[in-house]
């Protein structure tokens, strides 16, 4: 039980450390997140018409 405390207390002191982002920067984060989300979906949409159209090409 003495261990468990301990790492529990340790723990905590461990995420008093913690430098916690302020509201502006975790939007920032949150703007480049979702427009990498959306460019990238729109390349492998991209490819993925190109590859279709291809193999429709050939076996045609």
């Amino acid at each position: 039980m003495k261990k468990i405390i301990q790492f529990i207390k340790e723990c905590y002191a461990e995420l008093r450390k913690v430098v916690w982002p302020n509201r502006e920067d975790v939007g920032a984060s949150v703007k480049v997140v979702v427009i990498s989300t959306v460019v990238m979906a729109f390349v492998l949409g991209f490819v993925d018409f190109v590859l279709v159209a291809g193999i429709d090409f050939i076996f045609r």
